[in-house]
């Protein structure tokens, strides 16, 4: 593994291993770091880079007043310094809202598209979940946010299951999240309030896999199935028991899943 500065964007990037080179996209909570377990997993023959989103993890913070589309340009600016002309993306919710408009923008730099947990906009529901997350975000406090926001992510089988788990995270939540964080979490639940590609999605022509998840309430399987239905080369699999964290929840089975159509 290599870890590297990107110093013009002041991102941190991560590149694993040697071949067919794949993107991944962080979820809004997510970091370089939430992939560790992930990479090692993929199949051979693929180049595996992870990276933060300015206002994630160890990249620079931006100000307030940017939308989505600054990480559009920035994975470009990315693919460009890496010398990369065509990549496969795997996008995961945030994720793959970015990757949806980096294909509809540059769709010469795209080869293959992985989407779990995706949207092509941002409904009433998705609204309405954005401002608990902005409200308990400006709380600064990992407890607080933990309570208000995991909720929405992690399923009701893996609350069920895995309780211990969750409340040592919520005590990780609280002890190392800090105000940079939570403001970088907040610009970002902010920059994709006008998000909306459900017009256009229809014209990429890259073959695509949508994965949901049965309990996911934010992206929803039905949703999921729409959007599969506007792209002509899609499939959509969906991932039984699992919500919006369906990437962790099942990680061995998400894991196949995407070894297969690699």
């Amino acid at each position: 593994m290599i870890q590297l500065i990107f110093e013009d964007l002041g991102m941190h990037y991560e590149v694993h291993g040697e071949g067919e080179p794949l993107i991944l996209l962080n979820g809004i909570m997510m970091s370089a770091l939430s992939w560790k377990d992930h990479v090692p997993k993929f199949k051979e023959g693929y180049q595996i880079i992870t990276y933060d989103m300015r206002d994630q993890g160890q990249s620079a913070r931006l100000e307030e007043g940017y939308t989505i589309d600054v990480h559009v340009e920035d994975l470009k600016k990315l693919l460009d310094y890496l010398k990369i002309d065509k990549v496969n993306l795997l996008g995961v919710s945030y994720g793959s809202q970015v990757a949806l408009l980096f294909v509809l923008k540059y769709p010469e730099r795209v080869n293959r598209m992985i989407l779990p947990n995706a949207t092509d906009y941002i409904d009433n529901y998705l609204q309405a979940v954005g401002e608990v997350w902005k409200i308990a975000a400006r709380s600064y406090d990992g407890e607080k946010f933990f309570d208000l926001a995991l909720p929405f992510i992690y399923s009701r089988p893996f609350y069920d299951t895995n309780l211990e788990w969750l409340l040592n995270r919520r005590k990780m939540f609280k002890e190392t999240l800090t105000k940079p964080w939570f403001d970088g979490l907040y610009r970002l639940a902010c920059s994709n309030a006008d998000y909306d590609v459900r017009d256009k999605i229809s014209k990429i022509d890259k073959e695509v896999l949508f994965i949901s998840g049965e309990e996911d309430i934010l992206t929803p399987h039905s949703h999921m199935m729409e959007m599969h239905e506007k792209i002509e080369n899609s499939t959509l699999i969906k991932l039984n028991g699992t919500g919006h964290a369906l990437f962790f929840e099942k990680l061995n089975d998400f894991m196949e899943i995407i070894n297969d159509f690699l």
